[in-house]
């Protein structure tokens, strides 16, 4: 059984306990997810099956799709409400929708983030969560994001005995986005503490949410059912050029040969050779050698 499947991952659950629950529901070992989701965060999961474990890169390189909800008023040491609040500051007033919308398009384009420390990067061969539970601090290493789009979503709800306010969002963001992050940055432009309250992932992988299927819903679908919401591999390779080898290329290929620019109706960093109507492999431009070397390989016979 090779190709991806989008599950519609829980709250309340691990992505590695999704993974873990396919592999008994579909009875096969060589399975993978594509970007992990938090616990508390439910949404798109896509997961890979068989060979198509080799696509995972490719489907965690397209943008995500949030939607979620922040407060404003107090912060917490995992940055959303599974942690400890570390900040209380009670808002007296309420921020107008106007001054919020205008921060949220300051933080637009290309930002800089610092990783929480409740989180999967790692740093010295271990797990900043790992720092984290153990009460110790490490130097979190900068990365550079895009947010392509960070949106208001409703008026923002103020409550005066509590000295919070609520919103909702959505956001467009590139791999490697830490939404939590975003929301507590969101805050510190405004001077005030914040926390992502609510988080749902409703497209990654090139799937929206209502292409996605919860595990229930897998389970109780007999095999020949659960193939046909299983895409094919060359689902995650929908945004490199293909091109359809011809025989004589094909069997050079097979050879472990490479081919050059000019043998190619078109050149990119990377293409994906499709022979006889069936995708190959993933190839990769080497200046070195002046022709295009495998990258990754799906099928050679």
């Amino acid at each position: 059984m090779d190709g991806i499947i989008a599950v519609n991952k829980p709250s309340g659950m691990t992505s590695h306990d999704v993974v873990f629950r396919l592999r008994k529901i579909l009875q096969m070992k060589k399975i993978g997810h594509a970007g992990t989701l938090d616990p508390s965060v439910d949404g798109v999961l896509p997961v890979a099956l068989g060979r198509a474990t080799k696509t995972i890169e490719f489907l965690q390189n397209s943008g995500k799709v949030y939607t979620g909800e922040i407060i404003f008023g107090f912060s917490t040491e995992t940055e959303d409400l599974d942690g400890e609040v570390v900040e209380r500051k009670p808002l007296s007033n309420p921020f107008d929708t106007a001054t919020i919308t205008t921060a949220m398009e300051q933080m637009t384009g290309e930002i800089t983030q610092i990783p929480p420390m409740y989180s999967a990067v790692k740093v010295n061969g271990r797990r900043l969560y790992q720092y984290a539970r153990a009460g110790e601090t490490v130097e979190r290493p900068e990365r550079q994001v895009m947010i392509y789009d960070f949106e208001m979503t409703n008026d923002p709800s103020f409550d005066l005995s509590a000295g919070t306010q609520t919103f909702t969002f959505t956001a467009r963001v590139s791999k490697g986005t830490y939404i939590r992050t975003l929301a507590v940055d969101l805050g510190k432009h405004l001077g005030v503490p914040a926390v992502m309250s609510r988080l749902t992932r409703v497209e990654a992988g090139g799937f929206k949410l209502e292409q996605a299927h919860s595990l229930e819903e897998i389970a109780a679908q007999p095999v020949e059912k659960i193939m046909e919401i299983i895409y094919p591999l060359d689902y995650a390779l929908n945004e490199l050029p293909h091109v359809e080898l011809t025989h004589a290329q094909w069997v050079e290929v097979k050879d472990g040969k490479g081919l050059s620019a000019e043998e190619m109706p078109y050149q990119s960093d990377q293409l994906v050779y499709v022979y006889d109507g069936e995708v190959k492999s993933v190839v990769a431009w080497n200046q070195d050698k002046n022709q295009y070397r495998p990258y990754r390989t799906f099928k050679i016979h």
